[in-house]
């Protein structure tokens, strides 16, 4: 297999459907495998995955009982993935399945095979990107490392990469823990421009007003600092 794409669903049973679909179209090889994540859906998530996977020969699903937060189904995920090059993108149709073919010919026709592979989002609304270009700096400065669009999609990267984690977060702050293990393991970061449009069905778990960007800010500071400590 050559690449494993994990997708963590909660609560997304609207999108799952539009997500089988559009793989479907864009998926044009048989060595690429979507692992389905039921991150403890408590809509019916688990009976739309269990209608659907039979029909689609790529797709394959795991199911996590309980939800431990989006850090831990991506990681549950990744156990399962059998690819070279595993990673993973959000359910929420914001980030368009096309985005991880995308990657993985960035990475087939690259000669360093070292690679993390990771969106750049464009077309956010400017209160989203003023968020974004804050926490970027305030992370790079303080984590030594240049750290940017921290939550873009997809990331992609080998999985002997993944192998060397050590701890990883199973929160949202999994992405910023990913990029700066990458950039401190040598890894060549290559960035593409991704188009970040409306969600379509369902609603963010965490991007829902002022009062839960302070939340998530405050999650991420904290991580932020065990990670420096843990590493110096």
């Amino acid at each position: 297999m050559k690449l494993s794409i994990v997708i963590p669903c909660y609560n997304e049973s609207k999108n799952i459907p539009l997500i089988f679909s559009r793989f479907s179209e864009v998926i044009k090889r048989n060595d690429i495998e979507v692992i389905f994540v039921d991150n403890g859906s408590s809509d019916d998530s688990d009976a739309v995955l269990k209608q659907l996977l039979p029909n689609y020969r790529f797709a394959k699903s795991v199911k996590v009982e309980v939800n431990q937060g989006y850090g831990f189904g991506i990681l549950t995920g990744l156990e399962a993935a059998s690819g070279d090059y595993i990673g993973w993108t959000h359910a929420d149709m914001q980030t368009d399945p096309y985005d991880v073919i995308r990657a993985l010919e960035i990475i087939e026709k690259s000669p360093n095979k070292n690679i993390y592979v990771k969106g750049n989002r464009r077309k956010r609304p400017f209160m989203d990107q003023f968020f974004t270009i804050g926490m970027s700096f305030y992370e790079s400065v303080y984590l030594g490392e240049k750290l940017w669009d921290i939550n873009a999609q997809p990331n992609i990267f080998p999985k002997d990469f993944y192998s060397s984690w050590s701890k990883p977060p199973h929160d949202f702050s999994l992405d910023l823990f990913a990029l700066y293990m990458a950039q401190k393991s040598d890894l060549k970061i290559k960035r593409f421009d991704v188009f970040f449009p409306e969600r379509m069905h369902g609603s963010s778990s965490w991007n829902t007003g002022f009062e839960a960007k302070k939340k998530f800010i405050k999650r991420t500071l904290e991580f932020s600092k065990k990670l420096k400590k843990r590493l110096q």
